[in-house]
């Protein structure tokens, strides 16, 4: 049955159980969209505002308070339904929150401090060990850094010794 074959007393019927039907699957994915793109910040902005709304919307009927609460129940408990759907955007931690004073955003001033702090710790303290594993029954030539050096200061003092 299409609009145009509706008896006139059947359309306002109609329309309230399209709104009643189709309403609320609107507002979910509607509502998931969101999540998805923006997170649950922008869900709980979302869900505030709406509330507000339907409790400062003047309402003419006679169940107006119950109407009311019915909607704010409708928004509460979709908004939890895309809280809870994987597809949800979940915020990270706020990170202005960990973000140090007088710290620039100009991605310039930042290289320039990268630099900075990179040319004040260099050279490092601790050059990295040469470690290896030793086999057994296998050659140990190389023990660590201080083991190879003490080897070659010993072999060109042996080396200086034949030839002088």
């Amino acid at each position: 049955m299409s609009l145009q074959t509706l008896h006139p007393e059947q359309v306002d019927e109609t329309r309230m159980q399209a709104y009643s039907t189709f309403g609320p699957l609107l507002i979910q994915v509607l509502a998931q969209k969101l999540g998805h793109c923006q997170g649950m910040r922008e869900l709980d902005k979302l869900e505030k505002s709406l509330v507000r709304l339907v409790e400062e919307t003047d309402v003419a009927a006679p169940q107006a308070d119950a109407m009311k609460e019915f909607a704010v129940e409708l928004v509460v408990s979709t908004l939890r339904n895309v809280r809870e759907h994987p597809d949800a955007k979940h915020d990270l931690e706020q990170i202005d929150e960990r973000r140090t004073e007088g710290r620039s955003e100009d991605p310039d001033t930042l290289e320039e401090q990268l630099q900075s702090g990179l040319e004040d710790s260099f050279p490092a303290s601790d050059p990295p060990a040469v470690v290896s594993t030793a086999i057994t029954g296998g050659a140990k030539d190389i023990v660590g850094t201080d083991e190879v050096l003490r080897r070659k200061k010993e072999a060109r003092r042996k080396q200086s010794e034949t030839a002088g």
